[in-house]
């Protein structure tokens, strides 16, 4: 099975299931911020009237369980880099430097945040495509533990400013797609964003020869990516040993000692009640028969098998808290407005999955009934939808609401500046206290930034 073609997204419920009591075969409590009406211990009202509304909340101890969790399981041949698009805010990743994870960075913004949040330079890995020469000086300078060559284009570049610094960079080969192993064959099969990512096999190999030969390149290994939140532990664990395999033919046909293997991220957290979350242990006990039978192999002995988790372990920990503005009945039907909407939680409208909403405080007509509710933002937009009839204790004006799982992908992929409404605090909560990371910024800061052009002024 070709990992790059699962699909990760499951049918919606009905909204009878989104709030269901307790049933036969309902997944377990969750690792997440909100437990029992509160943020990470401390009360949404303190949080909102000290930080406004709307603002994004991190709770830090749920990351360093779910950072535990995954080590828990792991074999010690592999090694975790936190992949920082999930959630590049300084204090979330430094928190993870204090863990000791390196750092998967796909731009010199996200190089410069892992380097300023402690992340050391030889435990981090500059993926993505379309690194521009800047962004390759800046790694060359930095000395990490290894640059992802997307083309030959890039690697001939890389060389040249390698040679320009005096530097041997170490660097990945990155697969076009998710690698299958099928009769001690490799071949790349599937589709990861027609044909935007890595190198196919005849430029794979030309590529791992080409660093062979150079004194400033040093071949170490393959990156491929698989999937993106992927619950199925056996798929994950697949995509893995298709990747090795794939690494260890390449490092045996190019001629080069096997030492890195980047399998990707893609570990997925249930976002919606009725989804089973990611099986760790049955995970484990995949990965560490793997680890067993490349420790038996002279090729695969002594490399490490790199993960780039994001989502895993950030997504749980944050919620978007809005207030509700406004309440209506639309043909029947229950309608709320919130003072945030997709502008910064934009995932429900990408992809097409809503996140869950809890009601978070008030105490009207609707506190204790249930009843499908819209729950909708200020944009004047009708794809700005953060839930659609969820069942909820109908919220008043004035009421706050969470939208859960938004510590990864949520204010790193909004479009804050859409329709010019305030852009939202960041916060981490830690031990019952909490911190702000990033200041709520006004309109009139970003009108500050602009000017008008002096010709404007002779008209």
């Amino acid at each position: 099975m070709s990992v790059a073609r699962l699909s990760t997204v499951p049918a919606r419920p009905s909204s009878a299931d989104t709030h269901a009591g307790p049933r036969r075969g309902r997944p377990p409590a969750r690792n997440e911020i909100l437990r029992a009406g509160r943020l990470g211990g401390m009360d949404p009202e303190g949080l909102a009237g000290q930080f406004g509304t709307p603002l994004y909340v991190y709770d830090l101890d749920v990351v360093s369980r779910q950072v535990a969790a995954l080590r828990a399981v792991l074999p010690p041949s592999f090694e975790l880099a936190y992949a920082l698009k999930a959630n590049p805010a300084l204090g979330v990743v430094a928190h993870l430097a204090e863990l000791g994870l390196g750092a998967d960075v796909a731009s010199g913004g996200e190089l410069a945040t892992a380097l300023r949040a402690g992340i050391p330079a030889p435990v981090i890995v500059m993926t993505g495509p379309g690194k521009r020469d800047d962004e390759l000086h800046g790694a060359v300078r930095a000395g990490l533990r290894a640059v992802t060559v997307e083309s030959p284009g890039e690697l001939r570049r890389l060389e040249a400013i390698a040679a320009s610094a005096g530097r041997r960079v170490p660097i990945l080969l990155r697969a076009a797609v998710a690698p299958e192993a099928r009769l001690e064959r490799v071949r790349l099969v599937g589709d990861d964003g027609a044909g935007k990512f890595g190198m196919g096999s005849e430029d794979l190999l030309e590529a791992a020869r080409f660093g062979v030969r150079s004194p400033h390149l040093e071949p170490i290994g393959l990156h491929a990516f698989g999937a993106s939140n992927v619950l199925d532990a056996g798929a994950l664990a697949d995509h893995i040993a298709a990747t090795m395999t794939a690494a260890r033919a390449l490092a045996v046909a190019a001629g080069f000692p096997l030492r890195l293997v980047d399998a990707g991220g893609g570990l997925g957290i249930a976002y919606e009640v009725h989804e089973e979350s990611l099986d760790l242990v049955g995970l484990g006990r995949r990965l560490a028969a793997l680890a067993t039978e490349w420790s038996a192999d002279p090729v695969t002995r002594e490399a490490r098998l790199l993960l780039e988790p994001g989502r895993f372990l950030v997504g749980p920990a944050g919620a978007y808290v809005a207030r509700v503005v406004d309440r209506k009945l639309v043909d029947g039907r229950e309608v709320v407005i919130l003072d945030g909407g997709i502008h910064h939680v934009l995932r429900p409208a990408l992809v097409g999955q809503e996140h869950r909403v809890r009601r978070l405080s008030g105490s009207g007509e609707g506190a204790g009934r249930f009843v499908p509710v819209t729950v909708a933002g200020p944009l004047c937009s009708g794809l700005d939808i953060l839930a659609t009839e969820v069942m909820l204790a109908i919220p008043e004006p004035g009421d706050l609401v969470a939208v859960l799982d938004v510590g990864a992908y949520g204010f790193t992929e909004a479009m804050p500046f859409f329709l010019s409404h305030p852009i939202p605090a960041e916060v981490a909560v830690r031990g019952g206290q909490a911190a702000l990371l990033r200041p709520r910024l006004e309109p009139e800061a970003w009108l500050a930034w602009q000017s008008v052009p002096e010709w404007s002024a002779r008209r």
